[in-house]
Protein backbone atom coordinates (compact mmCIF):
# COMPACT_ATOMS: atom_id res chain seq x y z
CA UNK A 1 0.00 0.00 0.00
CA UNK A 2 1.49 3.58 -0.33
CA UNK A 3 1.93 5.58 1.97
CA UNK A 4 0.84 9.44 2.39
CA UNK A 5 4.25 10.65 2.77
CA UNK A 6 5.75 8.67 -0.54
CA UNK A 7 2.88 10.12 -2.68
CA UNK A 8 3.65 13.44 -1.58
CA UNK A 9 7.00 13.29 -3.17
CA UNK A 10 5.04 12.91 -6.24
CA UNK A 11 2.67 15.79 -6.13
CA UNK A 12 5.28 17.98 -8.20
CA UNK A 13 5.08 15.59 -10.88
CA UNK A 14 1.22 15.73 -11.14
CA UNK A 15 1.42 19.43 -10.94
CA UNK A 16 3.47 19.65 -13.64
CA UNK A 17 1.27 16.91 -15.79
CA UNK A 18 -2.10 19.17 -15.55
CA UNK A 19 -0.07 22.57 -15.92
CA UNK A 20 2.00 21.56 -19.14
CA UNK A 21 -1.31 21.52 -21.56
CA UNK A 22 -1.86 25.07 -20.95
CA UNK A 23 1.30 26.54 -22.33
CA UNK A 24 1.51 23.59 -24.92
CA UNK A 25 -1.67 25.28 -26.15
CA UNK A 26 -0.71 28.70 -25.52
CA UNK A 27 2.26 28.04 -27.97
CA UNK A 28 -0.16 26.34 -30.50
CA UNK A 29 -2.55 29.58 -30.39
CA UNK A 30 0.41 32.22 -30.87
CA UNK A 31 1.44 29.43 -33.61
CA UNK A 32 -1.54 29.93 -35.14
CA UNK A 33 -1.96 25.83 -34.79
CA UNK A 34 -5.33 25.83 -33.51
CA UNK A 35 -6.93 25.55 -36.92
CA UNK A 36 -9.40 27.63 -38.56
CA UNK A 37 -11.13 28.59 -35.51
CA UNK A 38 -8.02 29.13 -33.10
CA UNK A 39 -10.21 30.60 -30.26
CA UNK A 40 -13.11 28.46 -30.11
CA UNK A 41 -10.62 25.65 -30.00
CA UNK A 42 -8.70 26.57 -27.09
CA UNK A 43 -11.53 27.39 -25.45
CA UNK A 44 -13.10 23.73 -25.87
CA UNK A 45 -9.29 22.59 -24.55
CA UNK A 46 -9.60 24.65 -21.53
CA UNK A 47 -13.18 23.26 -20.70
CA UNK A 48 -12.82 20.22 -21.74
CA UNK A 49 -9.38 19.55 -19.24
CA UNK A 50 -11.83 21.34 -16.64
CA UNK A 51 -14.65 18.54 -16.80
CA UNK A 52 -11.67 16.05 -16.55
CA UNK A 53 -10.14 17.33 -13.76
CA UNK A 54 -13.48 18.23 -12.12
CA UNK A 55 -14.57 14.47 -12.57
CA UNK A 56 -10.81 13.22 -11.76
CA UNK A 57 -11.57 15.30 -8.30
CA UNK A 58 -14.78 13.10 -7.55
CA UNK A 59 -13.07 9.86 -8.54
CA UNK A 60 -10.63 10.96 -5.84
CA UNK A 61 -13.05 11.70 -3.40
CA UNK A 62 -15.03 8.50 -3.67
CA UNK A 63 -11.58 6.30 -3.85
CA UNK A 64 -10.18 7.44 -0.79
CA UNK A 65 -13.20 6.37 1.55
CA UNK A 66 -11.28 2.98 1.25
CA UNK A 67 -7.88 2.75 3.33
CA UNK A 68 -6.13 1.59 0.24
CA UNK A 69 -6.33 4.78 -1.89
CA UNK A 70 -6.51 7.16 1.43
CA UNK A 71 -3.50 8.34 0.15
CA UNK A 72 -5.08 9.54 -2.60
CA UNK A 73 -6.21 12.95 -0.63
CA UNK A 74 -3.52 14.70 -1.04
CA UNK A 75 -3.86 15.21 -4.59
CA UNK A 76 -7.78 16.04 -4.43
CA UNK A 77 -7.20 19.49 -3.44
CA UNK A 78 -4.94 20.46 -6.11
CA UNK A 79 -6.32 18.87 -8.68
CA UNK A 80 -9.59 20.54 -7.46
CA UNK A 81 -8.14 24.01 -7.87
CA UNK A 82 -6.30 22.94 -11.06
CA UNK A 83 -9.86 22.34 -12.54
CA UNK A 84 -10.87 25.76 -11.28
CA UNK A 85 -8.01 27.36 -12.80
CA UNK A 86 -9.17 26.06 -16.55
CA UNK A 87 -12.78 26.84 -15.77
CA UNK A 88 -11.23 30.53 -15.36
CA UNK A 89 -9.39 30.11 -18.48
CA UNK A 90 -12.22 28.31 -20.36
CA UNK A 91 -14.18 31.86 -18.84
CA UNK A 92 -11.61 34.80 -19.87
CA UNK A 93 -11.32 33.05 -22.94
CA UNK A 94 -14.97 33.42 -23.94
CA UNK A 95 -15.63 37.19 -22.35
CA UNK A 96 -12.10 38.46 -23.29
CA UNK A 97 -10.90 36.81 -26.56
CA UNK A 98 -14.53 35.48 -28.12
CA UNK A 99 -16.36 38.48 -27.31
CA UNK A 100 -13.81 41.32 -25.97
CA UNK A 101 -15.25 42.22 -22.94
CA UNK A 102 -18.87 43.21 -24.53
CA UNK A 103 -20.49 42.73 -21.43
CA UNK A 104 -23.78 43.40 -22.45
CA UNK A 105 -23.52 40.91 -25.34
CA UNK A 106 -22.00 38.20 -22.66
CA UNK A 107 -25.30 39.05 -20.33
CA UNK A 108 -27.56 38.67 -22.97
CA UNK A 109 -25.94 35.34 -24.29
CA UNK A 110 -25.43 33.97 -20.71
CA UNK A 111 -29.44 34.18 -20.79
CA UNK A 112 -30.55 33.22 -23.92
CA UNK A 113 -28.49 30.12 -24.55
CA UNK A 114 -28.75 27.56 -21.91
CA UNK A 115 -25.82 25.49 -22.36
CA UNK A 116 -24.21 29.19 -21.63
CA UNK A 117 -26.43 29.61 -18.79
CA UNK A 118 -25.25 25.77 -17.21
CA UNK A 119 -21.72 26.44 -17.84
CA UNK A 120 -21.64 30.03 -15.72
CA UNK A 121 -23.82 28.40 -13.30
CA UNK A 122 -21.76 25.84 -12.96
CA UNK A 123 -18.59 28.55 -12.49
CA UNK A 124 -20.19 30.49 -9.87
CA UNK A 125 -20.74 27.16 -8.27
CA UNK A 126 -17.31 26.23 -7.84
CA UNK A 127 -16.30 29.69 -6.34
CA UNK A 128 -17.57 29.00 -2.87
CA UNK A 129 -15.02 25.49 -2.82
CA UNK A 130 -12.15 28.02 -3.77
CA UNK A 131 -12.69 30.13 -1.01
CA UNK A 132 -13.15 27.47 1.46
CA UNK A 133 -10.20 25.04 0.11
CA UNK A 134 -7.69 26.24 2.34
CA UNK A 135 -7.20 24.33 5.38
CA UNK A 136 -7.68 27.85 7.66
CA UNK A 137 -10.87 28.35 6.53
CA UNK A 138 -12.10 24.33 7.26
CA UNK A 139 -11.44 25.60 10.86
CA UNK A 140 -13.10 28.58 10.69
CA UNK A 141 -16.19 27.43 8.83
CA UNK A 142 -16.16 23.93 10.69
CA UNK A 143 -15.63 20.42 8.93
CA UNK A 144 -20.02 20.27 8.99
CA UNK A 145 -20.45 23.74 6.96
CA UNK A 146 -17.40 23.06 5.28
CA UNK A 147 -18.24 19.76 3.96
CA UNK A 148 -21.85 20.68 2.71
CA UNK A 149 -20.10 23.65 0.54
CA UNK A 150 -18.12 21.33 -1.04
CA UNK A 151 -21.03 18.72 -2.01
CA UNK A 152 -21.29 21.71 -4.82
CA UNK A 153 -19.06 20.07 -6.71
CA UNK A 154 -21.86 17.44 -7.45
CA UNK A 155 -24.63 19.99 -8.94
CA UNK A 156 -21.25 21.98 -10.78
CA UNK A 157 -20.01 18.93 -12.39
CA UNK A 158 -23.52 18.09 -13.94
CA UNK A 159 -24.23 21.70 -15.06
CA UNK A 160 -20.42 21.81 -16.68
CA UNK A 161 -21.36 18.10 -17.85
CA UNK A 162 -24.55 19.27 -19.57
CA UNK A 163 -22.78 22.51 -20.47
CA UNK A 164 -20.48 20.16 -22.71
CA UNK A 165 -22.82 17.71 -23.88
CA UNK A 166 -24.73 20.91 -25.81
CA UNK A 167 -21.74 22.24 -27.05
CA UNK A 168 -21.40 19.43 -28.79
CA UNK A 169 -23.25 19.40 -31.95
CA UNK A 170 -22.31 16.00 -34.18
CA UNK A 171 -20.62 13.22 -31.44
CA UNK A 172 -21.94 13.29 -28.15
CA UNK A 173 -20.31 10.25 -27.19
CA UNK A 174 -17.53 11.90 -24.88
CA UNK A 175 -19.84 14.33 -23.01
CA UNK A 176 -22.57 11.61 -22.17
CA UNK A 177 -19.96 9.56 -20.61
CA UNK A 178 -19.21 11.70 -18.14
CA UNK A 179 -22.66 12.89 -17.24
CA UNK A 180 -22.90 9.08 -16.96
CA UNK A 181 -19.41 8.94 -14.60
CA UNK A 182 -20.32 12.02 -12.34
CA UNK A 183 -24.31 10.49 -11.96
CA UNK A 184 -22.58 6.85 -11.31
CA UNK A 185 -20.33 9.04 -8.62
CA UNK A 186 -23.00 10.86 -6.96
CA UNK A 187 -25.32 7.59 -6.37
CA UNK A 188 -22.30 6.31 -4.96
CA UNK A 189 -21.58 8.81 -2.47
CA UNK A 190 -25.94 9.13 -1.83
CA UNK A 191 -25.14 5.31 -1.11
CA UNK A 192 -22.21 5.27 1.24
CA UNK A 193 -22.83 8.91 2.87
CA UNK A 194 -26.63 8.61 3.69
CA UNK A 195 -28.70 5.23 2.85
CA UNK A 196 -25.85 2.86 4.52
CA UNK A 197 -26.26 5.36 7.78
CA UNK A 198 -29.54 4.99 8.05
CA UNK A 199 -29.87 0.95 7.53
CA UNK A 200 -27.31 1.05 10.32
CA UNK A 201 -29.40 2.58 13.15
Amino acid sequence: MISTQSFKKTKPLIFLIIITPIFFWAYQFSNGQLGVNPIEKLMDNLGEMALRLIVLTLFISSLSEFRKFRFLIEARRMIGLFAFFYVTCHFLTYIVLDHFLDFNFIFKDILKRPFITFGFISFILLIPLVITSPKKMLKKVGYKIWKRIHYLIYPAAILASLHFYMLVRANKIEPAIYIFLILLLLLYRLFYRVILPRRAQ
